[in-house]
């Protein structure tokens, strides 16, 4: 099988403005990327740009995506790791626009053996309930927020945090007054406390039924995690401090974290993803699978990576599900209130409206 040509989109997606520590998102700046072959299958890859987290743009994403299409073209999908070392080998970083192109990769490779992706990673499915986000606002927004999820059937409410200290554990508290003590709640701060204020955010809140706190800290101070967890009431969760499999080593072997946020678009993809899950499923540190905000095609193969990894244990699977205002996707993830399931196509079963790839800027590579 060899590359005939890869269709690169510019995928943006309308949504409502979403709030985190780091900046404000008001659409999807997604890239979409279509690799065909000369054997008539063709392979889907999809990531979000994040710029504020990744140092990746759209644009950016789109520039290297021709730049990688030249490189693939007239050689084998199927030899996914010397395409993916080319990528490398071209350029450091940049592991959003490789994730897609690892995307594509697989649900090429999973095609051709006419299997789902999650079989082709000799994966079981399993059951999947995603948390739901309740972005930065003020406490009594947020609070009404988490109510409105909490009544259309939530059981799992993730927070964002990252402001001043005291005004988020007021969020909390008002949180915890509409909806109750029961219902878990997960805090991201998105890397937005220094370290005393971290201890006096997780201190206030020991007995608020917090799950784990994600990346409280700028990643510069990760040489403070393993003092912060050694003192905090509530586990710590690595994002932003966890790229890559080297960096799961290095919080693990520091006793950093007590859980890692794995994301395709932070991690280059599927191949990578599962090597820090192997690590972290080794050392028996459970793994979160967690996203950016992509469409329901890129979710469709984060749900065929948590069916191949038995250490993924908490899942943050709600992008398009807070503030997407459309779904140019077809077939793949389907949501049942707020349980995930995907179909038993082969690949990672999901596409594009043709329609709406109509509406976007494309290059032909």
């Amino acid at each position: 099988m060899l590359i005939t040509h890869v269709e690169i989109y510019r995928f943006s997606i309308k949504m409502e403005p979403f709030v985190i520590a780091t900046g404000t998102m008001d659409y999807a700046q997604n890239t979409l990327i279509k690799v065909y072959t000369d054997q008539g299958l063709i392979g889907f890859g999809e990531c979000s740009a994040f710029p504020m987290i990744v140092g990746e743009t759209q644009d950016t994403c789109l520039v290297l995506a021709r730049d990688f299409a030249h490189i693939w073209k007239n050689k084998n999908p199927l030899d996914i790791k010397a395409r993916l070392n080319e990528l490398h080998r071209y350029i450091a970083g940049n592991m959003t626009i490789k994730s897609a192109f690892d995307m594509a990769l697989y649900d090429l490779a999973a095609k051709s053996s006419g299997v789902p992706l999650y079989k082709y990673l000799k994966g079981e499915v399993k059951p999947i309930t995603t948390d739901i986000t309740v972005g930065i606002d003020a406490p009594e927004i947020m609070a009404q927020k988490a109510l409105n999820f909490k009544e259309q059937g939530a059981t799992i409410l993730k927070v964002k945090l990252g402001k001043e200290p005291d005004e988020d554990i007021r969020r909390i508290k008002q949180i915890r007054d509409v909806i109750g003590s029961q219902i878990p709640i997960r805090i991201d701060a998105n890397q937005g406390w220094t370290y005393n204020e971290a201890i006096t955010v997780l201190s206030a809140l020991a007995t608020a039924n917090i799950e784990f706190c994600e990346q409280p800290m700028r990643t510069y101070n990760d040489f403070l995690l393993p003092k912060l967890r050694s003192v905090s009431p509530i586990a710590i969760m690595a994002d932003e401090s966890c790229y890559d499999h080297f960096d799961a080593k290095r919080l693990i072997r520091e006793n950093a974290c007590d859980a890692i946020n794995i994301k395709l678009a932070k991690s280059g993809g599927i191949n990578e993803a599962m090597k820090i899950h192997d690590i972290a499923y080794t050392n028996q540190v459970p793994c979160m699978i967690g996203g950016m905000l992509e469409s329901r095609l890129a979710l469709s193969a984060k749900v065929h990576l948590a069916y191949a990894c038995p250490g993924i244990k908490y899942f943050d699977m709600d992008t398009c599900m807070i503030g997407h205002l459309e779904d140019p996707i077809t077939n793949g993830v389907t949501f049942d209130g707020f349980q995930v399931n995907i179909t038993e196509a082969p690949g990672i079963g999901a596409s594009v409206d043709d329609s709406f790839l109509k509406s976007c800027e494309k290059w032909v590579i």
